[in-house]
């Protein structure tokens, strides 16, 4: 008897919710890049009002949308460290960490419990792409912050044209 249901092409939960959250983003991400040019915006975070900024001058394009921090990956060390015991961020702008936690909870999947691991960055994206598909997120971004990468999920865009 298996333990979970397996879909049409095989794939069991969580191995399910894994790959769909991957191609999900990378779809959302092709489609952030072609419209507004996510991929050459530079950016800007507030997290005490919840917001991530993008300008693409080459689109001549202003995105706002609200923002979810997700964890961090240190380059320098290969670590995760998730933004629900992130001591440099609290509050409402964890949740989607929150939802990423209690999924590796229901599976079994000890990577998404530990306050800090090492993994790749790879691995990274993932906890980010399955964040984003819980949430119900338009898209993560992995803003350069020194030697570390901060992983968010970004809610409904706002676009408006530069003056």
């Amino acid at each position: 008897m298996e333990p979970f249901e397996k879909d049409a092409a095989g794939l069991s939960e969580p191995q399910l919710t894994l790959e769909r959250s991957m191609n999900e983003l990378r779809l959302r991400t092709e489609a952030h890049i072609g419209l507004w040019g996510l991929d050459k915006a530079s950016w800007a975070v507030d997290f005490d009002a919840g917001t991530i900024e993008f300008v693409s001058e080459e689109k001549r394009m202003r995105v706002v949308a609200p923002v979810q921090v997700v964890g961090t990956y240190n380059d320098e060390d290969g670590t995760w460290l998730w933004g629900w015991d992130h001591p440099s961020v609290s509050g409402p702008i964890v949740e989607h960490a929150r939802l990423a936690k209690a999924f590796g909870e229901r599976y079994g999947l000890e990577e998404y419990t530990i306050r800090k691991i090492e993994c790749t960055q790879d691995l990274a994206w993932e906890f980010a792409a399955v964040a984003c598909h819980l949430a119900g997120a338009e898209g993560v971004y992995r803003g350069p912050s020194g030697p570390t990468g901060v992983f968010m999920t970004f809610g409904t865009v706002s676009i408006t044209a530069l003056a």
